[in-house]
C-alpha cells in the first residue's frame, strides 16, 4: 500500500461498543454479561465463557440460525454490582469474575475474569472496571 495522495474517508465507530453474532435459540437480556460460546457466537456468559461485555439492549435470536440476529454490546466502562464477598478492603482493586449472565464473584476458579473493583460502595456492592480487552490481554 502507498501513501496517501488525496483525502480518504474512513468508516470509523465511537465509544465503547461492539456487536457479535447471537448463538441459535438464544435471547440475550439487557444488561447481561455476553459470553463466547466457543464456536464464535454471542450467548448469556456461562461460567469459563470469554467475556464481551455488557448487553446494550435484548438480543432475540430464540427462533434465528446462529448468528441471524446481533447483540450489542458495552465492552468498557464501569458498572455498579452486587459482588459475592466483597468488603471494604476491595479498595485494593481485586479481579472480578461471573459465573453467568448477572453473578458477579470475587472467587474465580471456574469463573470468568470481567474486570477489577475500581471501588468500594457498600458491604457487597462495588464499582466495577471493566475492558474486554484488558480481560483478553490478562487471560493470554
Amino acid at each position: 500500500m502507498s501513501t496517501l495522495t488525496t483525502d480518504t474517508p474512513r468508516t470509523y465507530e465511537l465509544g465503547d461498543r461492539n456487536e457479535y453474532p447471537v448463538a441459535a435459540s438464544t435471547i440475550i437480556y439487557e444488561g447481561a454479561a455476553v459470553g463466547e460460546n466457543g464456536s464464535g457466537y454471542a450467548r448469556p456468559l456461562v461460567a469459563g465463557d470469554t467475556f464481551l461485555g455488557f448487553a446494550e439492549a435484548r438480543a432475540d435470536n430464540s427462533a434465528g440460525a446462529a448468528g441471524a440476529v446481533n447483540v450489542r454490546v458495552i465492552d468498557k466502562g464501569k458498572i455498579k454490582a452486587d459482588i459475592s464477598g466483597l468488603a471494604i478492603t476491595a479498595n485494593d482493586h481485586p479481579p472480578v469474575y461471573m459465573s453467568d449472565d448477572n453473578t458477579f464473584t470475587l472467587t474465580s476458579t471456574g469463573n470468568s475474569l470481567i474486570g477489577y473493583v475500581a471501588r468500594w460502595v457498600e458491604t457487597g456492592v462495588g464499582i466495577v472496571e471493566f475492558c474486554v480487552a484488558l480481560v483478553s490481554a490478562a487471560a493470554g
